[in-house]
């Protein structure tokens, strides 16, 4: 049974023909019949607000439907936007708001394919969607004359993205100013900073604002982040079309750009010109490396396993057997993560780092000692080679844990499986 139900009166011609209000009203009534006593949530989408009125010429039997739709509206929820997309965000705000999943559309037959395809851009994997065809006389008017839709084309879904993007770009930001920490390690050949969490339009409160990571199993659509991201980018000057992020698999692999892609890496390196790269982050460290000599870059996400892997080095070791750089001229900076305030493991886990050095380990002797990831990635950066002052990972708000600052970042140690996610980026200058 589902738990929202979403009546598409988009194309209601209302006021047009005779006995329109018996139809409307009888038809609302059956929905109400066969859903109200099991929904939490009951909606009609509308282009326009559904109006009452009469004219001279309603006979007895109108006026007497039209005043008992009037009553009935006052059962439904009732979103009406002349766009599409505003209204389809607005309810998809309003079921995430009761935490709903198992939506059924009832939407006339020839505007289902569409329906589906702004399904398709503003939701995700998370929700279940059932569709039923609005049983309403189309012969009289009723809806707009129009054909039925069975595929949408690639000009009508461009045309749909696009109505998207417009509507998400006149969105608000959430939580106050967009806010990049950078690192005066890094010179200005290069753009580069990490993000917080303030700034974006996600509004699912795990994720609200900036969060820059869309998957099935979130809430936030992909349209939602490549917003974000666009407001990022332009921000910081960088070219989103030219954006790579990492896809983590908590490892060592790198992706040195230019040759072919593997399936899942933790770290990337480029001397392209004008790409951005960037590492997710959160708990995890997005960590950004920097040759200012040999004009390289790379990023890395370094979580527990990826540490112990030596994620860090092994993107160190990509910058200099690809672009030839040198290890004096690196520099490392880590964003910020969660701190051994916060973040726990097993004893048998925890001993792999107490055996790289004790002082990444506090409460050894517990069952779930804290580690310091922060501190074993510093010694694995140095025990390769990189020289100390090059390794900035206390500065500013890059050393704050994620975890204790709610304020400024996500946490998946706090927030747990629908966490956002905040990135740490890096490109060299065109």
């Amino acid at each position: 049974m589902a738990e929202a139900v979403v009546i598409d009166l988009f194309d209601l011609k209302l006021n047009s023909q005779k006995n329109s209000h018996q139809r409307l009203l009888k038809t609302l009534n059956a929905i109400k019949f066969h859903h109200a006593s099991k929904a939490k949530f009951l909606c009609i989408m509308c282009h326009n607000p559904i109006s009452c009125e009469r004219d001279g010429e309603h006979d007895n039997c109108e006026l007497e439907a039209s005043n008992g739709l009037s009553t009935l509206l006052r059962e439904f929820e009732t979103v009406n936007n002349p766009s599409m997309a505003a209204s389809l965000y607005t309810i998809k705000q309003k079921i995430d708001e009761k935490n709903l999943s198992s939506i059924k559309i009832i939407v006339p037959m020839h505007r289902k394919a569409l329906m589906k395809a702004f399904v398709d851009e503003l939701f995700t994997d998370v929700y279940n969607f059932e569709f039923e065809d609005l049983q309403m006389t189309l012969r009289d008017g009723f809806f707009k004359q129009s054909t039925e839709i069975n595929v949408i084309t690639a000009q009508e879904l461009e045309e749909i993205q696009k109505e998207i993007e417009t509507y998400l770009s006149s969105l608000p930001a959430l939580k106050g100013e967009l806010t990049i920490i950078t690192s005066p390690l890094i010179p200005d050949i290069f753009t580069h900073g990490f993000t917080t969490r303030t700034g974006g339009i996600s509004y699912i409160p795990t994720l609200s604002s900036f969060n820059l990571f869309c998957s099935s199993k979130r809430r936030d659509p992909k349209a939602v982040v490549q917003e974000n991201l666009r407001r990022l980018a332009n921000t910081a000057g960088f070219n989103m079309k030219k954006f790579y992020r990492i896809k983590t698999d908590h490892a060592s692999d790198v992706w040195i750009m230019g040759r072919k892609e593997p399936e899942s890496y933790d770290g990337i390196t480029t001397n392209q010109r004008g790409v951005t790269i960037a590492a997710l982050g959160a708990d995890c460290i997005p960590i950004v490396f920097a040759d200012p000599v040999k004009k390289a870059c790379g990023v890395a996400h370094a979580g527990w396993k990826g540490t112990l892997l030596g994620i860090a080095m092994a993107t160190v070791h990509a910058m200099i057997t690809e672009y030839g750089c040198h290890l004096e001229d690196i520099i490392v900076v880590l964003g910020p993560s969660v701190g051994p305030c916060c973040f726990t493991l097993p004893w048998e886990s925890a001993n792999k780092f107490h055996n790289l050095h004790p002082e990444c380990v506090r409460l050894f002797d517990s069952p779930n000692p804290y580690i310091d990831i922060r501190k074993a990635t510093r010694i694995l950066l140095e025990r390769g080679g990189i020289l100390p002052h090059n390794i900035q990972d206390q500065n500013q708000d890059l050393n704050l844990c994620t975890s204790c600052h709610p304020d400024k970042f996500f946490s998946h140690v706090r927030d747990g499986v629908n966490f956002g996610t905040q990135i740490g980026f890096i490109s060299l200058r065109e």
